[in-house]
């Protein structure tokens, strides 16, 4: 089981669109669950970050091996993602929840909670076109980890 846990709703349709479209595919390989909790403006509000990581980790279960996705991260390719996700499910790790944090970042907590870290870029994306990055990447990783072609 594959879960997107993402700070904020997407807000463009043609991303949504996409999303949508890539989550699709993922869920021939696994389950697939996009979950969208509120993102919070933080204004001149130090807690706002705070709040949107309560939100973020209630949607978090005991068993989830959680990723982090963050510029900090590991990088990594398509096909080492690929392995490590094949390397994650088949070692026990049935459910693996990707955490898409909100514009300011994410909380300590949810820092805290992360067990690993990885990076798509050092570059910084807007928030609508990274999620069909991820959800992208993650249908490519399952195309890899089948055999399948995909085009490059």
């Amino acid at each position: 089981m594959i879960k997107i846990i993402a700070a904020g709703k997407l807000k463009h349709s043609a991303y949504a669109e996409l999303t949508e479209e890539y989550l699709k595919r993922i869920s021939r390989f696994t389950r697939v669950r996009l979950i969208e909790t509120p993102d919070y403006d933080s204004g001149n509000d130090p807690g706002a970050v705070i709040r949107e990581g309560e939100k973020i980790l209630s949607e978090v279960e005991e068993r989830d091996w959680v990723i982090l996705c963050d510029i900090g991260g590991a990088m990594t390719d398509s096909v080492a993602f690929a392995e490590h996700l094949s390397f994650l499910l088949t070692s026990g790790k049935s459910s693996i929840a990707f955490i898409v944090g909100g514009s300011e970042g994410v909380s300590d907590d949810v820092r805290k909670r992360a067990d690993e870290k990885v990076s798509f870029s050092r570059m910084t994306f807007p928030h609508n076109l990274f999620r069909v990055i991820l959800t992208e990447q993650i249908y490519r990783a399952f195309k890899i980890i089948n055999g399948e072609r995909y085009h490059k």
